[in-house]
């Protein structure tokens, strides 16, 4: 970060002198605060500089997107967070399945009524 630059988010967010290795500049610029101030609203600061020292530099655009997604997730739901958005997604799935094998099972009865009303001569071929 060069000295005439606008500080990154976490900075700015912090009030603190962005410098040129800021940890967090790559990834949360500062045109987009409310990313940042989700993330340190649930995992806090430390955490997150933790956390993104323990990853190798190619793959932190990658944690980043994930704690994102995990913050956004949590702020809508405290209590479950990514595991309740997997869990609703698995019960839709798990209707949809039951729908389609319902369609299914109607679409061969009335395939198999048609048949039985043609082999026996009702309807003209």
């Amino acid at each position: 970060m060069s000295g005439n630059c606008s500080p990154c988010a976490s900075c700015k967010l912090l009030r603190r002198r962005c410098s040129q290795n800021c940890l967090f500049a790559p990834y949360f610029p500062a045109n987009d605060l409310h990313k940042f101030a989700m993330v340190h609203k649930v995992f806090g600061c430390k955490n997150l500089t933790k956390m993104l020292k323990d990853v190798p530099v190619e793959k932190r655009e990658d944690v980043v997107k994930s704690l994102v997604y995990e913050a956004n997730a949590r702020v809508r739901n405290p209590v479950y967070g990514c595991v309740g958005i997997i869990s609703n997604l698995e019960i839709q799935v798990s209707e949809l399945q039951t729908q389609l094998a319902v369609a299914q099972t109607e679409i061969l009865t009335m395939k198999m009524q048609q048949a039985f009303t043609f082999n026996n001569g009702d309807i003209s071929p």
